[in-house]
């Protein structure tokens, strides 16, 4: 499946895959490394774009480091902390790829699990990680649990882990989701919005490698369930039309431009 998608008349296929990073000094040699194990084995040319977020700590001159001495890793970093739905919609703007990855920097899901997303980039517009035997806290996972079923009950979206990190979106889909606040905990369901299909693969999930996280219950919890209202307010006025047919007049046009 995978040879025939890129092999016939596609090859300008590609990836580029999104790393955002807030303060993870400590995971990001470990990062590059296991990027570095993935890339030659990815089945489309495959790029890395890191994502600095207005760290405080080593992360941008660790970045600028990495990108200095690696061949197919580039990175932008954005002038002040501004979230993580900024950080992956301003990573989403600088692609050039027909694919878009993203992964989190934390090291607790593996770069490797892409691997098993490529045969269904031909029939899906994302393919998205449900994490397994989750090495979590059981407050982490109790809260994560909570605000996915209420997502799910509200929003009908069918997406059993929407805050897997691990996904890969069809680029044309994820530069017209539209961008909010919290945006990043509905990218299926905004692929959805548009027409897309989703396809959902379980993947590994591993302990925190280094560092802390950055979120706690409150925003575990309040930041998920307030989106979610947002969320179905913006999905009733949401804009989406076809064309089933459109004739320019070119005579027209060369007249006006004479």
């Amino acid at each position: 499946m995978v040879n025939e998608l890129y092999n016939e008349g596609t090859a300008k296929t590609s990836l580029t895959i999104l790393v955002p990073v807030f303060n993870e000094a400590e995971c990001l040699l470990r990062l590059s490394e296991a990027l570095d194990a993935f890339l030659p084995q990815s089945p489309i040319p495959a790029e890395v774009l890191f994502i600095n977020d207005g760290s405080t700590d080593n992360s941008l001159s660790m970045i600028r480091e990495i990108c200095g001495r690696k061949n197919l890793y580039n990175y932008i970093s954005l002038s002040r902390n501004s979230g993580l739905s900024t950080a992956i919609k301003a990573g989403i703007d600088h692609c050039q790829s027909t694919h878009i990855g993203y992964i989190d920097s934390d090291l607790q899901t593996s770069p490797m699990d892409f691997l098993l997303f490529f045969e269904h980039l031909s029939e899906y517009q994302m393919i998205c990680g449900i994490r397994t035997k989750r090495k979590d806290t059981f407050v982490k996972k109790i809260s994560s649990r909570i605000a996915n079923g209420f997502r799910r009950r509200m929003i009908n979206d069918g997406i059993v882990d929407t805050g897997c990190p691990l996904k890969i979106m069809d680029a044309a889909f994820a530069r017209r989701v539209p961008f909010f606040d919290g945006m990043h905990r509905f990218l299926p369901a905004l692929i959805q919005l548009q027409g897309g299909k989703i396809k959902q693969i379980p993947v590994q999930h591993f302990e925190r490698y280094a560092g802390t996280s950055k979120y706690h219950l409150f925003n575990r919890l309040w930041g998920p369930l307030n989106d979610t209202f947002a969320f179905r307010w913006m999905r009733k006025r949401y804009i989406r039309y076809t064309i089933s047919e459109q004739f320019i007049n070119k005579a027209a046009v060369r007249h006006e431009q004479v």
